[in-house]
């Protein structure tokens, strides 16, 4: 974790790593879990509150950005390339837009996104705010997620929507004797 002090962090669990060449804003904001991995080249805004769990990998290249609250639950991973926003501009005409212009004639809208456990976000796909992928949702390659994704489903395109369903059971049985052996 060369260039980063676990103190700095709200939460840092035992194991996590950040690798050298990635870029986190607001550390003090932002909870990282037990052996969760963080790679160069990754673009973390940490704003009102960022959870990411344990066993997460975040990939080379991904930008979690946008002011807004971000959680990540245990086991989920983004791949690389992937952009997470949890805030955006008003872009409907109402006020003017970009982080150099100053209230009130600014509108930045904060939200969230919350990916719950074992969800996988494909490489270069793209989140917006307010958008919950369900535990163990996978959003494939290149996809654009604008609305919630239900749990244990494949999501592809742009928009992403499902294509089939995911098995559960193997994967939950695993989780739990992990967990068995190493209490996190």
């Amino acid at each position: 974790m060369a260039g980063f002090d676990a103190r700095e962090f709200a939460f840092f669990g035992e194991g996590a790593r950040i690798w050298p060449l990635a870029k986190i804003l607001r550390p003090d904001c932002i909870s990282i879990g037990f052996r969760s991995m963080i790679d160069d080249f990754v673009f973390l805004a940490g704003a009102e509150e960022t959870k990411i769990g344990a066993f997460v990998h975040i990939g080379s290249h991904t930008s979690i950005a946008g002011g807004g609250r971000f959680f990540m639950g245990d086991f989920s991973g983004l791949s690389g390339g992937v952009r997470i926003y949890t805030g955006n501009e008003d872009y409907l005409g109402g006020c003017l837009t970009n982080p150099t212009v100053p209230a009130p004639y600014r509108t930045a809208e904060r939200s969230f996104v919350t990916i719950h456990k074992h969800a996988l976000i494909g490489s270069n796909a793209v989140v917006l705010p307010g958008v919950t992928i369900g535990e163990g949702a996978v959003v494939g390659a290149l996809s654009l997620v604008s609305k919630d994704l239900e749990p244990w489903t494949i999501n592809v395109g742009s928009p992403a929507k499902a294509i089939r369903e995911r098995p559960r059971e193997k994967m939950l049985a695993l989780e739990a004797k992990l967990r068995a052996e190493i209490p996190f």
